[in-house]
């Protein structure tokens, strides 16, 4: 994700750096894996902008502590090229106060969900610099999904199971086709003199949960296809060996990141290396940041309610199917910032960090945040299952087949990141003629 902050070098309390006529911002690359390395800037990039363009501090002493909180107040809301979409937030909510229309209520707040999942990221960042990187990893290992946790958790308690199973499924199929494989075009099209590379230590351990989460998934659908169909008794067999299966998932991603963070953090940490000695600072304050995450995450649980209260009005009103916007629209709208972020990585070569965006991302839903549905709906009473259907089952088989087989070699090029974005294409084509049955 693109996270702005202020240079090192850049003191506002003491007025430094504003002699001249400009101002450098810094934007640090943040790596979206679980790993300690998600607290330290990978590089390094300027954006240089106007002298006016941002609020100069009334006196070079440092006596205006509430200046300082402004400024660093202003850096959560401004310091991000989403923050154009924050509009997007009161229209939903004023739209739902005055009935304005449920297709657009759904719409503004998809939109604005969009920059609040990135500031999510950037807080919880700022907040590992206080807490260590290890705390730091767990607390980005677990917002680094709060959208899609939120809304699983709205959709679990107005029993929308299945609209739930369409969205967790889009985003596995989105994170590895759709923004990897985009990436690996656009990376591929920009280092044409140059074949790009990656480390492929981190990619086997991630493919290899990802194949565990897919045997978990299968396995209750064989249930009802070899075990007698319909039939109450399979499908409470298949409920129950669904929350077992559950239950291993989540210790498998215990154990995923204590690989991470304390046993092998060698293996997450060598692309830092040539930076090592270039390490960013917090550019706000841990409860100024421990607040805004408070105040973030509230209003993400609001407007996750109006996105689930008014998928069906959205349908009916567009003609597409429920299906559909769940698997296809909904990661898309949702996950674009992790989409640019991975772009960016690849445009600059820096296909680790662009693997860790999508991939990494596609693990936790793939085996923390699915198995900590079943778990959250069995303790509501919900009878939510791992039984994703065939069509949906297969779908994910076939993304990981096709993303393992395009990165065996460790290398890339944009034929790759084409074909991944075809295979997006043709599933999302698929789920659009499906639902009109």
């Amino acid at each position: 994700m693109d996270s702005f902050q202020l240079d090192e070098g850049l003191d506002l309390e003491n007025g430094d750096g504003f002699e001249n006529n400009e101002i450098t911002i810094v934007m640090p690359h943040i790596q979206h894996t679980i790993s300690s390395s998600s607290s330290s800037s990978l590089s390094s990039s300027s954006l240089v902008l106007p002298k006016d363009s941002y609020p100069k501090p009334l006196d070079s002493g440092g006596h205006f502590p509430v200046l300082r909180l402004v400024l660093d107040d202003l850096q959560v809301l401004l310091g991000t090229k989403l923050a154009l979409l924050f509009p997007a937030i009161p229209l939903a909510i004023l739209a739902n106060f005055f009935n304005f229309g449920r297709a657009w209520i759904f719409i503004l707040s998809l939109l604005g969900l969009t920059p609040l999942a990135e500031r999510i990221s950037f807080l919880t960042e700022q907040i590992a610099y206080f807490t260590g990187p290890t705390a730091g990893g767990l607390m980005n290992a677990t917002c680094g999904n709060a959208t899609e946790l939120i809304i699983a958790i709205l959709a679990l308690r107005q029993n929308k199971i299945q609209v739930l199973k369409y969205s967790l499924l889009g985003s596995i199929l989105s994170n590895l086709l759709l923004v990897l494989g985009s990436s690996l075009i656009c990376g591929g099209l920009a280092n044409l003199s140059k074949d790009q590379t990656f480390d492929r230590k981190q990619l086997d351990i991630n493919l290899m949960l990802l194949l565990l989460g897919l045997l978990c998934q299968m396995l209750p659908s064989m249930f009802r296809y070899g075990g007698g169909g319909g039939s109450d008794h399979w499908a409470h067999q298949s409920l129950r060996f669904s929350r077992a299966s559950s239950m291993i998932m989540l210790l498998a991603y215990v154990a995923y990141i204590i690989f991470q963070l304390k046993t092998h953090r060698q293996l997450f940490e060598s692309q830092d290396q040539e930076d090592e000695g270039n390490e960013d600072k917090a550019v706000i304050g841990f409860w100024s940041a421990f607040g805004w995450l408070i105040v973030m995450m509230t209003i993400i649980a609001l407007l996750s309610e109006y996105v689930v209260g008014t998928i069906e009005a959205a349908s009916n009103s567009w003609g597409i199917s429920i299906s559909f916007i769940s698997i296809i629209v909904l990661p898309i709208v949702g996950n674009a910032a992790e989409h640019a972020a991975s772009i960016i990585f690849a445009l600059r070569n820096e296909l680790d960090i662009s693997l860790g965006v999508a991939i990494g991302s596609t693990t936790q839903i793939s085996i923390f945040v699915v198995p900590l549905c079943v778990e959250i709906s069995w303790t509501m009473g919900g009878q939510m299952d791992l039984d994703f259907d065939l069509l949906e089952t297969v779908s994910i088989a076939f993304a990981i087949m096709v993303t393992a087989f395009a990165l065996q070699d460790g290398t890339s090029h944009y034929m790759k990141g084409l074909a991944l974005c075809l295979s997006y294409a043709v599933i999302a084509a698929c789920f659009f003629f499906y639902g009109t049955l």
